[in-house]
């Protein structure tokens, strides 16, 4: 069982994993996943993870000083991430290892590379391809449709390891990367 504190709100997420740790005061939407390790903690403000996003395996998650953590719809926070105090748009995918501090704010459909360092205060438009130590714009492209999909494959995912189901049929990745998921 996962261990949660008591101002923990779920509407409807697909899986929470038994190892998840979720303290103080978070909203988790419809469809989202936890994945195994993960870490949240709100003492201050609170963590709100938008519908069908994921939240991969050892990803923690805490507020800043004086900011919440605001996370989109159909977003893929891989693993390792940091994210702290910061708030990110929809349909993004933010990279292995990578860590997002204080007053960040990522628009929608973008992408941040693995292991890129958003230091505190950083602005990303729409659209925004993001890399680096520290981090900044290196493209623009609507990436929407692709982190959708990967977005919808572990809402399909999810929802057959609910179940006890840990490996996809050919069917469950045609229909996750056709993005129908994201319809039911």
């Amino acid at each position: 069982m996962p261990q949660f504190g008591p101002d923990i709100v779920l509407n409807q997420p697909a899986y929470i994993d038994d190892s998840a740790r979720l303290f103080g005061k978070i909203t988790l939407e419809k469809d989202v996943s936890v994945w195994p390790n993960a870490v949240m903690r709100a003492e201050v403000h609170d963590i709100h993870i938008g519908e069908g996003t994921n939240i991969q395996d050892f990803v923690m998650i805490h507020v800043g000083t004086l900011t919440p953590t605001r996370v989109g719809k159909y977003c893929s926070i891989t693993h390792h991430v940091t994210l702290h105090g910061c708030e990110i748009g929809d349909n993004c995918l933010i990279g292995i290892n990578a860590t997002v501090m204080d007053g960040v704010k990522i628009g929608n459909n973008c992408i941040v590379a693995g292991q890129a360092i958003l230091t505190e205060g950083s602005e990303f438009p729409d659209n925004a391809i993001i890399a680096g130590v520290p981090a900044k714009q290196v493209g623009s492209k609507d990436n929407s449709e692709a982190n959708r999909i990967n977005a919808a494959f572990y809402i399909r995912n999810a929802r057959n390891y609910q179940k006890g189901i840990y490996r996809l049929s050919d069917e469950d990745i045609a229909k996750a990367f056709s993005a129908t998921e994201l319809e039911q």
